[in-house]
């Protein structure tokens, strides 16, 4: 939801509550999918160089 044009920061928290409630829930995810499959792997590199 973008509540960029929204200044008062109540007005726009409660507009996120709502917006969470009417969202359709996320469906959980599967036993059989690792937990972190989703996230970016960081490769290996030389001694000295930066990981990100």
């Amino acid at each position: 939801m973008n509540t960029k044009n929204v200044a008062d920061k109540a007005e726009r928290k409660k507009l996120k509550r709502v917006a969470r409630k009417k969202a359709t829930p996320k469906p959980k995810r599967p036993s059989d999918v690792a937990r972190g499959s989703r996230k970016r792997k960081v490769k290996k590199l030389v001694k000295g160089q930066r990981k990100r």
